[in-house]
Formats: structure tokens, sequence, C-alpha cells
């Protein structure tokens, strides 16, 4: 394996963005358990972009800029709405005392949508990807196919890592009112400023 392949990957999932913001917020709002569901459905949503990469169906995306838009303005209304939920009290920091009654697969499936609705980074993976594929490789798909799977493996083990750190200030945050307040606004303006990257991104 490439030293500077798992370094850049590790940089590159270490960077907070909407697959971090969710698995902390669901940590917070529904203990460390239910953030492993949130880690597990980001990295789920990066599969798909990874076999689009290997496919060559990012590089149509990246050509038609019809399908790149409609795409994009999905991911970004995806994220205003997770935006506007949480802000609400029973929303996305919800605390949920019963602990039978997290519902693990709508996280995980909230986790997958954030991540498959992001055109960018199909974009960003046959870019990434091909620049680590050894010129003398025999079967280059087989190759991007294990590059992306360590990519994930990295993903799911840093945002696991990130949930399981906040879930342990749990306790200390739920127990006050005023932190909550302010959580429920600072994740909500984190998931609309990124709604609005996304947005005036470019192909």
């Amino acid at each position: 394996m490439d030293p500077a392949f798992l370094l850049t990957a590790l940089v590159v999932v270490l960077i907070p963005g909407t697959g971090v913001i969710y698995t902390l917020a669901i940590a917070l709002g529904r203990g460390g358990l239910a953030s492993v569901s949130a880690a597990f459905g980001c990295t789920l949503g990066i599969l798909p972009h990874i076999a689009a990469a290997i496919l060559g169906i990012a590089a149509l995306l990246h050509a038609s800029a019809v399908l790149f838009q409609i795409v994009k303005f999905a991911g970004v209304l995806y994220l205003l709405w997770m935006a506007w939920g949480a802000l609400k009290e029973n929303g996305l920091l919800n605390a949920e005392p019963d602990r039978s009654a997290i519902r693990h697969r709508a996280i995980v499936r909230r986790g997958f949508l954030i991540n498959i609705l992001n055109p960018k980074l199909s974009i960003f993976f046959l870019a990434f990807l091909p620049q680590f594929i050894p010129a003398d490789s025999a079967v280059p798909a087989l190759d991007m196919a294990w590059l992306g799977f360590i990519f994930m493996a990295m993903t799911f083990v840093v945002f696991v890592i990130y949930g399981q750190m906040a879930s342990l200030v749990r306790g200390r945050v739920l127990s006050s009112p005023v932190i909550m307040k302010w959580l429920r606004r600072s994740f909500a303006a984190a998931f609309a400023a990124l709604g609005l990257r996304l947005a005036l991104s470019a192909r």
C-alpha cells in the first residue's frame, strides 16, 4: 500500500465535513452506539461514488452540466432540511433516553443520503484514486476498488472515533439547556453553510 495514499486519504477524512457534523450531532443527541450507525451510513454513501468513478459515470457527471446541477441542488435541499431538523427540539439533536427507541435504520439512511447527494464526491474519487494506480497495473479497476475500500474503512474508523469522543461529553451537554440551544443553532448553521458552499460550487 502506497504510504502517500494512506496519508493523503487520512488528511481528507479528518477534515470536518457534512459526514463528521452529522455523526457528531447524532452522538450528542442519541449516544455513542447511534453515532456508529451514523458513521456507517456516511461511509456507505461513499460506495456509489467510488463505483461511479470506477465505471466512468463520474466523467459523465462532470461533463453534463444539467445532471450535475440536478444532483447538486438535491444535495443542497437535503442539507437545508438537515439544518432545519437540527434547530427543532425534537429533531436531530433530540436526546433519546430509551435506547430501544433509537431507529438505527433511519440514522443510517440519513447518513447515506448526505453523501450520495453530493456530486462532488464522484468527481473527487475520479481525480483522486487514479493517481495511486501503478502504471503497469493489469487490472486498474480492481486496484481502484481496493483503494476505495481502504478509503471507506478509514472513513468509518475516523467517524466512529469522532462520535465516541463526542458521546463522552454528552451527559454534560444534555444537562444544560443553554448549551443545547446553542448547539442546535451551531449545527443548523453548519449544515446551512455546507449547503450554501455546495450550491455555489462549480464542477
